[in-house]
């Protein structure tokens, strides 16, 4: 039987699973999809069992194709997300508030009221904004009878996906999560690399309901009782999905920055030390693999949530299709289209920021709308691009590329020559779930240094900036224009 390591990641809109071999390989992947609701404007949630009802799928998906054993599981997991279940009956007391979810939105403008903005950016280095889980728990506890009492006598578990997945793995027995999925909660405190009793405290979550911390790489529990799977493997990793990618790319020293894209997008690039206190993109610890990392990050909250957007407000049936359309004009036509559907993120932070769309004639057509919604990821990521590389003080020759949206030739010839730098993509499409598998592997002893993964092949292409550079540069600075008037709004 071939020796493999499952790799789940665990997304927003899918779940995914591949099975590695020891040669960094690929061998057999799959798929299911997954169901965000709406039950308010700008609130998303999800149903806690139907991602691990997924998982099982996608497992026992793999599992089918080659006659494999098993030897570990690594998990790669949306983040920011999360939810409440009973600590002995593992029930779910909440939905999975997922990360774009805005209802802690007032709360969270109490605490920049309070004056809290700075002392909770130097812990977290992170930004007071809905997207992060602090709020968000606060808000469960809240709606939860007698939530806070029965957090502070542990009755509850409140955890992010990565928790909620180890302890179903693990048959109820263990909670747990991961340095980088803590460092995301703004309840850590990256410089101790531990829960912080004065963040507890000032967001009114008492500490005794939150995981044990653990590095992203290293033995945290044996699966048991889960279906698909044989009772004891080891479960290897746990990562968020993000710093998955980074890692999955390669991405382990300074000077190396990767865009994932998705519903929203993510730019990450590993840093030794913190030189700023300009909190427009975040500080954040990338893993721990034994060698703790920390890097920078700006999270785009609507990408491909615009694309769909306009393919709804368009009536077009998908992202193909809007192309074919946008394909169709040899300019935008000065239409520029901000989706601040539920705000702004990086490297605005603007959460009463709404959507626009700005430069209409009477020319103006649904393919120029098409047009302005694809290029409005380029830009938005070519703000975050620019930013970083000013804030890491490394020069950022490329950038990395992943997700599903990287499929678009004409989205990343434009993304190449809106940043005039060569992107290099993977044709990879499941790289966080790759990079949870490495962490398992190194582990599991497959690889012990981080120059054994380098060398890995990623099935990497290169797309360069073309003879259009000089025009849309232009473009990129009526981008800037049309965020202003976003901004201006608030």
């Amino acid at each position: 039987m071939k020796p493999i390591i499952i790799a789940i990641d665990e997304g927003t809109t899918n779940a995914k699973a591949i099975c590695l071999d020891d040669s960094g390989q690929i061998i057999a992947k799959a798929s299911q999809s997954l169901t965000v609701s709406h039950p308010k404007p700008a609130w998303s949630e999800q149903r806690p069992f139907e991602i691990i009802e997924a998982v099982q799928s996608v497992i026992q998906s793999v599992l089918q194709k080659q006659d494999l054993k098993v030897k570990a599981i690594g998990i790669s997991n949306q983040r920011e997300s999360v939810l409440v279940w009973d600590r002995i009956t593992g029930m779910p007391l909440s939905p999975v508030i997922v990360w774009q979810c805005r209802r802690s939105e007032d709360f969270c403008e109490r605490l920049v009221k309070k004056g809290y903005s700075h002392l909770i950016q130097e812990k977290t280095g992170l930004p007071i904004d809905p997207l992060f889980p602090a709020a968000k728990i606060r808000w469960l506890l809240e709606h939860i009878d007698n939530g806070y009492e029965r957090a502070k006598k542990a009755e509850i578990c409140v955890g992010t996906i990565d928790s909620w997945l180890v302890w179903n793995l693990s048959d109820r027995e263990v909670f747990v999560t991961d340095v980088s999925n803590a460092s995301r909660t703004q309840l850590f405190n990256i410089h101790t690399q531990s829960w912080d009793s004065e963040l507890a405290e000032i967001f009114g979550i008492p500490l005794e309901c939150l995981a044990k911390i653990m590095p992203s790489s290293g033995e945290r529990a044996k699966v048991k009782n889960f279906e698909g799977l044989s009772d004891g493997i080891p479960i290897l990793s746990q990562i968020g999905d993000s710093h998955a990618a980074l890692y999955g790319q390669g991405g382990f020293i300074p000077g190396v920055i990767k865009a994932t894209y998705g519903t929203g997008s993510s730019l990450m690039t590993p840093i030794t030390e913190f030189k700023s206190d300009d909190y427009c993109l975040a500080h954040t610890i990338a893993w721990d693999d034994g060698q703790l990392t920390y890097a920078l990050e700006g999270n785009i909250t609507h990408t491909g949530a615009g694309v769909d957007y306009m393919l709804k407000l368009l009536g077009l049936k998908d992202a193909n299709n809007l192309t074919k359309l946008a394909r169709t004009v040899p300019s935008n036509q000065g239409v520029y289209f901000v989706p601040a559907l539920s705000g702004l993120g990086a490297p605005y932070w603007k959460s009463k920021a709404r959507g626009l769309i700005t430069g209409l004639t009477d020319n103006a057509s649904a393919a120029h709308f098409a047009r302005a919604s694809l290029e409005a990821i380029a830009y938005q990521v070519a703000d975050v691009f620019y930013l970083m590389e000013e804030m890491s003080a490394s020069s950022l020759d490329r950038l990395l590329v992943d997700g599903g949206p990287t499929k678009n030739e004409w989205l990343m010839q434009f993304q190449a020559n809106v940043i005039n730098r060569p992107i290099v993509r993977t044709n990879i499409a499941e790289v966080s779930a790759l990079g949870a598998g490495y962490l398992a592997g190194k582990a599991l002893g497959w690889w012990h240094t981080r120059e054994e993964l380098d060398v890995l092949d990623r099935h990497i292409e290169t797309i360069d900036p073309n003879q259009n550079i000089k025009k849309v540069q232009e473009t990129y600075q009526e981008w800037k224009s049309a965020i202003a008037r976003a901004l201006f709004e608030t």
